[in-house]
């Protein structure tokens, strides 16, 4: 199960110089000029957690198996984007296929690094994208619209389903305002989804900042910080200039550099979490002496949805989940002492999976 994160942003923001970090690589040409990058670079990253290495210590795992998450760096937008400038066209399309945006943000001067407005304001920055993001979708939904009249008079309930959804949509874009801030009811959610919405994505903002403010921020974040509190936005401060030199060190070295810093953990770090938590993710653990590992599913998943994250086998033949809670398994010692201990469930096809639970999947062939 796959969930991708796009980082997008204006060309120089730091999008290819934090990917390269993010994925410990240097697949993604960091250059100082325009549409650097055109095709997306894709890498994946763990996504960290104590929790595992707690759990393949007390089980004597022998191979340790984190969470994996996706992140495509696409290529710098421009204005005008929405009607093909700057391979606007090819870009939108990269976008439409992740299932959340990381959208990256200057907030440093630097003489040496080319903006493509002349000056540096992260908020006029993301309206400019967001505007974009915007016109695409306004001009997908009138195509859409239009299109669809001739299934609805058909009696396509379907159709008229999708209908009632655009103009919704159509009246939020035509206020400025994205589709994300359409409410939608859990029996509308699916056929919303399907409209594929570029402005239907959560979004994360990502302040760049510069060395010198890694660990407080700067005025400039502040401004995005405050602009994503009014959408209900996630926002995190990163520099990326930091990132990538952390990227290049031992892990026994990377703490001693961050705590120099006044960093406790990577911004990398908290940009995954904050990814993970965008989506609305959460993790449970399969362990033994063979392997521990952590699954990624979303929250709200019963327990053979979960299973299912394994194999579709297990969901189709799914019978019970025996299941421990991190606490227990952590604070027992083990499988077995939670088992003695009464602390291990025996949990059916209606259970809701727990951020944490440790699980054993029983299922028929």
């Amino acid at each position: 199960m796959g969930f991708k994160v796009g980082i997008v942003g204006l060309p120089n923001v730091g999008k290819s110089t934090l990917f390269n970090a993010l994925t410990r690589t240097a697949s993604a040409q960091a250059a100082n000029f325009p549409f650097c990058t055109i095709e997306p670079n894709v890498g994946e990253v763990s996504v960290p957690d104590d929790r595992l290495a707690t759990i393949a210590g007390i089980a004597q795992s022998k191979q340790v198996i984190p969470a994996r998450m996706t992140f495509v760096d696409i290529a710098g937008l421009v204005k005008g984007a929405s009607k093909g400038e700057g391979l606007g066209n090819q870009f939108l399309a990269n976008i439409r296929e992740v299932d959340a945006i990381a959208h990256v943000l200057r907030c440093f001067e630097d003489d040496d690094v080319t903006h493509v407005a002349n000056r540096v304001d992260p908020v006029d920055d993301a309206q400019t994208i967001d505007t974009e993001l915007m016109l695409a979708d306004l001009e997908s939904i009138e195509k859409r619209l239009t299109a669809n009249v001739k299934r609805i008079r058909a009696g396509d309930k379907e159709a008229a389903q999708q209908q009632k959804l655009m103009e919704a949509v159509k009246a939020l874009l035509e206020d400025g305002r994205p589709a994300r801030e359409l409410a939608v009811d859990d029996e509308d959610a699916k056929a919303f989804r399907m409209l594929q919405l570029l402005t239907s994505k959560p979004i994360l903002y990502v302040s760049n900042v510069g060395e010198d403010d890694a660990a407080q921020g700067n005025a400039l974040s502040g401004q995005v910080a405050a602009m994503a509190a009014a959408q209900g936005a996630a926002h995190v401060v990163i520099s990326a200039a930091i990132e990538a030199e952390v990227a290049q060190l031992e892990d026994d070295e990377r703490a001693a550099f961050l705590d120099d810093l006044g960093l406790q953990e990577s911004g990398l770090d908290r940009l995954i979490r904050s990814g993970y938590g965008l989506l609305h993710l959460i993790t449970y653990f399969t362990c033994g002496p063979k392997e521990a590992r952590a699954w990624t599913i979303p929250a709200g998943y019963r327990a053979p949805q979960a299973a299912g994250a394994i194999h579709t086998d297990f969901e189709k033949g799914f019978i019970r989940a025996e299941t421990t809670s991190y606490e227990d398994y952590t604070s027992l010692g083990g499988e077995q002492a939670a088992k003695d201990a009464g602390k291990m469930r025996l949990e059916g096809k209606e259970y809701l999976v727990k951020d944490g639970d440790i699980m054993h999947f029983r299922f028929a062939n």
